[in-house]
């Protein structure tokens, strides 16, 4: 398989696990949808360019946390099926990340429309 054959294929694979997330994972159509609602907005109150780079950074490291804890979630779901004290500290640490960027990106999300909306 040459080089391009790669890089291909592991498109497909990073393709496929976006899949993944949005068919088992419901939080993520809550990012999705949170993620539309900003964009309108965005859009509505014409963002400076800056403004954009942070809320595209924001969406960003939500759905890759999202990721992380779906793919930590499955792991140990996988490697301990039974109920495991250990498991389940992972597991909460892991949620606890995603709703740590979650909160700085609504936190964000605040920073720029709240004046916005507010000079109207």
């Amino acid at each position: 398989m040459n080089y391009f054959s790669e890089r291909l294929l592991s498109f497909r694979h990073a393709f496929r696990g976006l899949h993944v997330l949005f068919v088992r994972e419901p939080n993520a159509w809550l990012h999705l949808l949170a993620t539309i609602g900003v964009s309108v907005l965005g859009y509505c109150y014409s963002l400076s360019p800056n403004e954009w780079i942070a809320i595209v950074l924001c969406v960003a490291i939500v759905f890759a946390l999202e990721l992380l804890n779906s793919s930590i979630e499955v792991l140990c779901d996988t490697l301990h099926p039974k109920r495991h004290p250990g498991i389940k500290r992972t597991k909460d640490l892991a949620a606890a990340a995603v709703l740590i960027g979650a909160i700085g990106a609504l936190l964000v999300a605040c920073f720029i429309f709240i004046p916005k909306i507010i000079a109207q």
